[in-house]
């Protein structure tokens, strides 16, 4: 997902993808540990998404509502 698109996003629905998203690093991390992961770039994806969600949560908390 791109910035732009997370913006978009509500504070709650920004809640909800980022559990999602921790959801899916714990099951990589898992299967990476029993060697079943193909792509294991896909754990260092899955982190930078989780960056962005967090970053944009973070913003909107710190920005007043005008």
């Amino acid at each position: 997902m791109k910035a732009k698109e997370i913006r978009s996003m509500s504070s709650a629905e920004l809640e909800t993808k980022l559990a999602d998203l921790k959801k899916d690093l714990f099951t990589l991390r898992m299967q990476h540990a029993t060697n079943q992961l193909d792509n294991p770039l896909q754990i260092a994806a899955v982190k930078k998404e989780i960056a962005r969600v967090k970053t944009i949560l973070r913003e909107k908390e710190l920005r007043p509502e005008a």
